[in-house]
């Protein structure tokens, strides 16, 4: 049965590939911090996003040279109000609309500004005036979008933070706070009159910091795990990603606002942190990242929104060396300040496309050689769930299972090791063929066997 729910599974997966294959990845964006006193020039910053498949990036104010920078580039920017200007934009139309004549008309459309964030994780702040006046605020930034007439290109909205639900575990049962419900009726019924998304702030960093046991880094990691079952609607969750997003969906239609639109404002992982800190890693920020990023590009979408992918913004473009705190809140930059990748994750343009893996063309020193061993195949005494799992991931990351399928031709023998192990190889072999993408939660191994036969014929080796 296991093999036959996947391969249900995998032939929507791959008729939803073919169709959104030639779409741009307009889903992946990015947190442009400058907390920082080493940052590169906006010009050199928008050479560089234009190198890369970011197709968006967020503000988290509206500094002019930034916007005035990614002119022409096509790259989406979303702008934001500071919290300390919201009271003057709620008691003040006018304010609002100088604000918007500086900040978004002065520059559109050269600048494709598409949204405006106004104020960020605002009810969490404690402060109940602001929280009172953000939806005013919100409102007047509005109209004076439409006095401009760009009302229905340049959305308005705000960010919020995880903490707002009451309740995330099992996803389905996802339900707000309760003594938030009228503001967010209020800031809900915005969103829908104006067609303007929920914008939320899930971490799975988070969710593992204050859960350190090794499955449940897995599970944040988009890596192979024994998932975690949802009773309610009898979906087993393969990733903490899916679940937080989920359980953001539900208590939206909990609420009564289920065509209100989600966007994922900030979510990463950081790469370096204290002794005491756990998680910090560069293995774990590019495997978090970089999976994140494949799973997007899947567009398998979550399992209450199937299809389609969130948009969903990156945190953070650089590092901010003047944030206050652990060394984790510094250190979640995806690209160094001169412009270098603090590690691989495949948003250049020129590594987006998947390859057939070719052997290296420098060659391999015999110390970094791993002695012949071509191929990644399953361990002895994986249980079945561990080896669907491996399969459902491995397929989800957009790799050609075709040849597993019915009529495929390794489709014969007809079981899950034999298909799970097919999958597993190709993964490896057109992920980068390095050791840890062999690692299945430590259920495979790299073999020099050569596992082909007959007409099946596993990619690698050294044949």
């Amino acid at each position: 049965m296991a093999a036959i729910r996947f391969t249900v599974t995998f032939l929507l997966l791959t008729l939803l590939l073919g169709v959104n294959k030639a779409k741009s990845q307009s889903f992946i964006g990015v947190n442009y911090g400058q907390v920082a006193d080493n940052l590169p020039s906006p010009a050199a910053t928008a050479k560089l996003l234009q190198s890369t498949s970011i197709q968006k990036v967020r503000l988290y104010g509206s500094d002019t040279a930034i916007i005035k920078a990614l002119a022409n580039t096509g790259i989406g920017v979303v702008i934001g109000t500071s919290n300390s200007d919201i009271l003057a934009l709620a008691s003040d139309p006018s304010f609002a609309k100088n604000w918007v004549s500086t900040n978004v008309v002065a520059y559109y459309p050269s600048s494709k500004i598409i949204l405006v964030t106004v104020g960020n994780e605002v009810i969490m702040s404690g402060d109940k005036n602001l929280i009172t006046q953000l939806l005013p605020a919100m409102q007047n930034v509005k109209n004076a979008l439409d006095a401009a007439s760009l009302g229905d290109t340049v959305k308005v909205s705000t960010v919020h933070s995880m903490a707002l639900l009451k309740q995330s575990e099992p996803p389905s049962s996802g339900s707000f706070d309760p003594s938030f419900g009228d503001v967010l009726k209020g800031l809900l019924a915005f969103n829908t009159a104006t067609g303007s998304p929920f914008a939320i702030n899930p971490y799975p960093y988070f969710a593992y910091r204050s859960d350190p046991r090794p499955e449940t880094l897995a599970f944040c990691l988009f890596q192979p795990n024994s998932g975690r079952f949802d009773a309610n609607t009898k979906i087993m969750y393969m990733n903490m990603f899916d679940a937080q997003v989920d359980a953001v969906r539900s208590a939206l239609n909990a609420m009564g606002f289920e065509n209100v639109e989600i966007v994922v404002a900030e979510t990463g992982w950081p790469y370096k942190g204290d002794s005491d800190e756990v998680g910090p890693s560069v293995e774990n920020a590019k495997a978090y990242n970089g999976n994140l990023i494949a799973h997007l590009r899947s567009m398998v979408g979550t399992p209450l929104m199937p299809g389609k992918s969130v948009d969903t913004y990156l945190f953070a473009l650089y590092d901010e060396d003047l944030k206050p705190g652990p060394t984790s809140e510094r250190s979640f930059g995806l690209f160094k300040s001169d412009l270098t990748v603090t590690y691989d994750i495949g948003l250049s343009k020129s590594s987006q496309t998947p390859v057939t893996p070719t052997m290296p063309k420098t060659p391999v020193t015999p110390s970094s050689q791993p002695k012949k061993a071509d191929w990644c195949v399953p361990k002895p005494g994986p249980s079945d769930a561990q080896l669907q799992a491996s399969l459902d991931y491995a397929c989800g990351q957009g790799i050609d299972c075709s040849p597993i399928q019915p009529g495929g031709a390794c489709f014969e023998p007809n079981t899950l090791a034999a298909h799970a192990a097919y999958a597993m190889n190709l993964f490896y072999q057109t992920a980068g063929r390095n050791p840890w993408n062999c690692d299945f939660s430590q259920t495979a191994m790299l073999s020099s066997n050569n596992p082909s036969y007959n007409g099946c014929t596993y990619p690698g080796g050294s044949t």
